[in-house]
């Protein structure tokens, strides 16, 4: 009797071990190890920083999970490119309420992995946009390397089911975490606006550090800026003919304003940035953080605003 007493301890321990480890897998690498507090019927998980999800925006927008995203995107009156730093600068009321007052809509269509034209491109050719203006963050957009990203949706052939999987995952992530918030990690996640196109980050901020504070860095690579240079004239006589184009640079630290400033020079267009705009900060070095961020919108639209309004009222705008 001792000895099935024993047994049955000896299982009932392996088996707490194996849903606890289990568990611990699910809180560390996959989606469970992120919060579900930013979901909503027109948000989905764009991103979480679990070892065994990460990246689903690319394929949202590639695969179409998200409808409508696609479709906003394509139908906006002024569509916004770049990488996270754009995303991340431009999520924010300021940027609804000077949408809102132009009756214009817009779409944020940056992305994370410093996003570029290799992946763009893809995307432009899908959707035929609408938008008679273009501003794009200069910051890594007109390069052709693909990042892994891009590498993974586009080129593996078993991408699309992959990907189902990690959309279907969101609906149980978003019930179970949704009631019982202890039972997830807490690793940083980023949800996404299927209306807009809009970042909802959590944990929404750290503490603001002297090290991570915007300073621009005036060195210039002459190889990169001509490089660029050359695919940004090619890019914009494809996608852009017709259309007004606004290149800005969103600040960070160590950014390169240098070299947008000349790669804008060879396109021959101005870079509109805020000027003495001093004392902005970042979360991790790459990204405003959200007092920084309302701050640079504000001014941007300020120096670009007019613009803007003259090119929707140009070619007409959809209405908000």
């Amino acid at each position: 009797m001792g000895r099935r007493n024993n047994l049955k301890l000896y299982i009932g321990v392996l088996l707490v071990v194996a849903v606890a480890s289990y568990a611990f897998w699910l809180n560390t690498r996959f989606i469970f190890a992120c919060q579900a507090s930013g979901y909503s019927a027109t948000r989905y998980l764009a991103y979480c920083n679990g070892r065994n999800y990460a990246d689903y925006e690319h394929a949202a927008f590639v695969f179409n999970l998200e409808p409508p995203s696609l479709e906003n995107a394509a139908n906006a009156d002024v569509l916004f490119l770049g990488n996270s730093k754009l995303q991340i600068a431009l999520s924010n009321q300021a940027t609804d309420d000077w949408f809102s007052a132009a009756k214009a809509r817009y779409y944020l269509m940056g992305f994370s992995y410093s996003e570029n034209i290799a992946f763009n491109e893809f995307l432009l050719r899908r959707m035929h946009p609408r938008a008679s203006v273009f501003v794009i963050n200069v910051d890594d957009f007109f390069s052709r390397k693909e990042t892994l990203a891009a590498q993974s949706v586009l080129h593996d052939s078993g991408a699309e089911n992959k990907y189902q999987w990690k959309r279907f995952s969101q609906s149980f992530h978003w019930r179970i975490c949704g009631r019982f918030p202890a039972l997830c990690g807490r690793r940083y996640v980023v949800f996404r606006s299927r209306e807009n196109g809009a970042y909802y980050r959590i944990p929404q901020e750290e503490p603001q550090r002297p090290e991570n504070a915007a300073i621009f860095d005036r060195s210039v690579d002459e190889a990169r800026v001509k490089e660029s240079t050359a695919n940004a004239i090619a890019f914009l006589k494809e996608f852009a003919q017709g259309k007004c184009v606004i290149l800005t640079d969103v600040p960070y630290a160590h950014g390169h304003t240098t070299e947008a400033e000349a790669i804008a020079k060879g396109i021959g267009l101005p870079l509109v940035t805020p000027e003495n705009l001093d004392g902005l900060y970042t979360t991790d070095g790459l990204h405003l953080d959200r007092v920084s961020a309302d701050r640079w919108t504000r001014a941007f639209f300020a120096a670009a605003g007019p613009e803007i309004r003259a090119c929707l009222e140009k070619h007409g705008a959809s209405g908000s």
